[in-house]
């Protein structure tokens, strides 16, 4: 296989995408200025195939390839089994929102029909009045993880992404329930690739930026998480099974347009770009509902 990045079997750094291949999606392994293309449709599919083992990804014998120039970025894991998210998980957050902390992580689920591409736009279908914005760390499982201990959670972890946890405010405060704020369809995206653990130290010290329409409204570092990725994981493993390719969001700093005063939220033709250290960056548009 090529030799590019320096991948020479376990523990080395490798970063993997999904990409749209005409009217399919393809797993691809990136080489910097191309990528090979895998036969699996996502990356969950492949870490399925090969038991979690991250190192395995890159050996997928394959002669395809697609220059980087010609790419198109769908999220990493197209049909994950389950989105796990926290919220309130920075102090500096619980304190915009009004909240208080409850000693344990509190915790809500996406659908997979929410998760949209890194670069796609967003529609603003008008139904919700208040469209927010909240930049976030998110893990990809590689292996099965139930009831494992805190010290032996990381080994679960096939590697980090970013996610964008689009929030319709008015609907989110509805209930005490989050759920209904947090599902509208194709409004999350997520990518723009994973990395493998190695290349951002799990996630332990990584800075987090939003910006629109190039002006910073987030800023923050993973060192302020209330609940780290470690303890996160053993604690929803007790819950339930987290599988290959789940999504678990570690919850967002200050700065989300809800705790601006006044309050500031997406309208059609901003553009908001969510980055993470050492990962990259999202960029979507917001757009209007057609006609």
């Amino acid at each position: 296989m090529d030799g590019a990045r320096g991948w020479h079997g376990k523990g080395a750094i490798m970063r993997f995408a999904t990409l749209r291949v005409g009217e399919s999606t393809r797993m691809a392994v990136d080489y910097e200025t191309h990528f090979r293309l895998t036969p699996f449709p996502d990356l969950a599919a492949a870490l399925k195939s090969f038991g979690g083992d991250v190192a395995s990804l890159a050996d997928v014998p394959t002669d395809e390839s697609i220059a980087r120039e010609d790419a198109t970025y769908a999220q990493p894991v197209i049909d994950p089994d389950k989105i796990i998210c926290l919220g309130l998980n920075f102090s500096d957050h619980v304190a915009e929102m009004s909240r208080t902390g409850t000693g344990f992580p509190t915790l809500f689920a996406k659908f997979p029909s929410t998760l949209t591409g890194p670069y796609d736009d967003i529609v603003h279908t008008g139904v919700s009045e208040a469209m927010d914005w909240e930049v976030e760390l998110a893990v990809i499982i590689g292996k099965p993880a139930r009831l494992v201990t805190e010290a032996g959670a990381l080994d679960h972890v096939a590697g980090y992404t970013i996610l964008n946890d689009i929030s319709m405010r008015d609907y989110q405060n509805r209930t005490s329930q989050f759920l209904q704020g947090k599902i509208f369809e194709a409004t999350t995206p997520v990518g723009p690739h994973m990395v493998t653990r190695d290349e951002v130290d799990d996630g332990r010290n990584l800075s987090l930026t939003m910006e629109l329409d190039g002006e910073l409204m987030q800023s923050g570092k993973t060192t302020q998480m209330i609940f780290g990725i470690a303890e996160t994981i053993s604690y929803i493993s007790q819950i339930t099974t987290l599988l290959p390719g789940d999504l678990v969001s570690m919850g967002t700093p200050s700065g989300v347009g809800a705790g601006r005063k006044p309050p500031l939220f997406l309208e059609p033709g901003m553009v908001i770009r969510t980055s993470v250290e050492g990962i990259g960056s999202l960029e979507n548009r917001i757009v209007g509902r057609p006609a």
